[in-house]
């Protein structure tokens, strides 16, 4: 991946720590992930929590993960207060608001808080946000300079893949990334697959898009990080490109720790201080009448973790290098959490559809 020339405005990066520390309370910064069983995944998230602490050196800093790996969220809560800390600004460590930045994070939290008399405040998911959107310009358009050859832009087609949930609302984000990217970098196309869950899933998105004539087909990972699920990603887009031998395949980067993606982080926190940290419920199934779902407005959103925290029941896997290496995932605890799923909070009432779940091929992990 290109290295990146953006820096961070150290105006910015002044103004948010003397906010921090004109607190009545000593204040601290919790990074809240979801956790995997890759090790490199879990390198990944953990590297960019660090970097925010770096940012912000004079601020008590932690992390942790709801599941998979350690530490658990309650352990870096549990670092702060042995620091003093007691005001928490907690940020869930995720791109869209879905079942774990609406229902387990916020669980997690609240107990803690009610059990160890500490006061957390809670922000909202990165979202659509102009700086997301240039660190995903920039994946895409490092990915095209890479390819090094004569293919115009309008001769290119983007497809964009997000991680897929049982809540519409976050699907619908995804596409509204791809169309800022697509009209944004003047490509002849732009379409949206997703790695599960929902539909379209990755090769059926594809082998659709390869039907509409394109010279050269960018598949472009939505993801924080790597990980099992952009591992069976890239491994899609391979399948479908040696069947399709005239059609260039280019694979773009996820974003990592694109300084444009810590410096979002950032704005976060602020918008805590500033009290204007609402998620968009607008669209949430669980307060709104969202077309198909409407049997769930009102589900108690609890988190479905505790039970698996810090758990890694299988042989963790590791990225010492690149993006192509698939892997194997047995996921034997007792309900289903493949890494694909949301997790079944909510059953899914479209998990039968024709381009969707069962479109998987169990050849890929």
């Amino acid at each position: 991946m290109s290295e990146n020339t953006y820096q961070i405005p150290h105006e910015f990066l002044a103004k948010l720590e003397q906010r921090i520390l004109a607190e009545p309370q000593k204040t601290g910064i919790m990074i809240c992930g979801h956790g995997s069983r890759d090790l490199g995944a879990v390198a990944e998230f953990s590297k960019l929590s660090k970097a925010i602490a770096t940012y912000l050196p004079n601020i008590p800093v932690d992390y942790g993960y709801l599941e998979f790996a350690t530490p658990i969220i309650k352990t870096g809560l549990k670092n702060l207060q042995d620091q003093g800390v007691k005001r928490v600004l907690a940020i869930p460590g995720m791109l869209f608001a879905a079942g774990h930045a609406k229902n387990d994070i916020p669980s997690v939290l609240n107990t803690y808080s009610a059990q160890n008399n500490l006061h957390i405040d809670y922000g909202r998911d990165l979202s659509i946000d102009t700086k997301m959107i240039r660190a995903a310009s920039e994946r895409v358009k490092q990915a095209i300079e890479k390819a090094g050859d004569t293919i115009s832009n309008q001769d290119s087609l983007l497809m964009v893949i997000g991680r897929g949930a049982s809540d519409p609302d976050a699907n619908s984000n995804v596409q509204k990334v791809m169309r800022l990217l697509w009209e944004g970098l003047g490509l002849g196309w732009g379409e949206t697959g997703y790695s599960g869950v929902t539909f379209p899933l990755v090769q059926p998105a594809l082998e659709h898009a390869v039907k509409l004539g394109y010279k050269r087909i960018i598949t472009f990972p939505y993801f924080l990080f790597t990980g099992i699920l952009v591992d069976r990603i890239y491994a899609y887009h391979d399948k479908v490109a040696a069947q399709y031998p005239d059609i260039e395949f280019v694979k773009a980067g996820y974003l990592n720790d694109h300084p444009l993606v810590i410096e979002t982080f950032l704005n976060r926190l602020l918008e805590i201080l500033d009290g204007d940290n609402a998620m968009n419920c607008g669209l949430c199934k669980y307060r709104e009448q969202v077309l198909g779902f409407e049997d769930q407005i009102g589900l108690p959103q609890e988190s479905h973790h505790h039970h698996v925290e810090g758990i890694n029941d299988a042989e963790p896997h590791h990225h010492p290098h690149g993006h192509s290496h698939p892997h194997s995932h047995d996921h034997s605890h007792s309900h289903t959490h493949d890494d694909d799923h949301d997790h079944h909070h909510h059953p899914y009432p479209h998990a039968d559809h024709p381009h969707g779940p069962n479109t998987l091929d169990r050849e890929i992990p």
